[in-house]
């Protein structure tokens, strides 16, 4: 088994309609089952909204399972550099804890976010998804994923779960 069958990746929006405390629910009910599966490596973007909400459910998954590595894969070093304070709070926390940095540019370019969410589809065999608009890059990401094989799951769709206990009983 490589190293790709054994991870998967993260894409969401910045801003989300669900509350958080739901998202979290689905995200680490969605995990414990991937961790379930064997799958230990979970990429992450690095962005703030989901992908810092994804990153720090992983760190927690860590504290209970040794095995589980969290790989920030960052468009570039200054992502971070506009934020609010509490998100870049949140951010320098993750890199902290993570496993493993991987950064597809040095600065902001045009295309850097891009790269990154493509290297995250193509290092991965599941994508955990929190797509609610059909617009942007976790649109982009989501459909590439999609026609990638990537095994999705969709927090945001009504059917959440079914993939799961499908999964489950196959």
């Amino acid at each position: 088994m490589d190293k790709k069958t054994k991870t998967a990746c993260f894409t969401g929006h910045r801003e989300y309609h669900l509350p958080t405390i739901e998202v979290k629910r689905r995200l680490s009910k969605h995990l414990d089952h991937l961790i379930s599966r064997g799958i230990v490596y979970y990429g992450c973007g690095g962005a703030w909204g989901f992908d810092l909400l994804a990153a720090e459910t992983v760190i927690e998954k860590k504290q209970m399972n040794p095995n589980v590595k969290l790989i920030l894969v960052l468009p570039c070093r200054d992502q971070d550099k506009w934020w609010h304070p509490e998100h870049q709070d949140t951010y320098a926390y993750i890199k902290t804890h993570a496993d493993k940095i991987v950064y597809t540019a040095e600065t902001y370019s045009k295309g850097c976010m891009h790269r990154r969410n493509r290297h995250l589809v193509d290092c991965s065999d599941y994508c955990i998804a929190l797509l609610e608009k059909h617009q942007g890059g976790t649109y982009y990401t989501f459909n590439y994923a999609m026609q990638h094989g990537l095994e999705v799951y969709n927090l945001a769709d009504s059917n959440w779960s079914k993939t799961i206990e499908e999964d489950q009983h196959s």
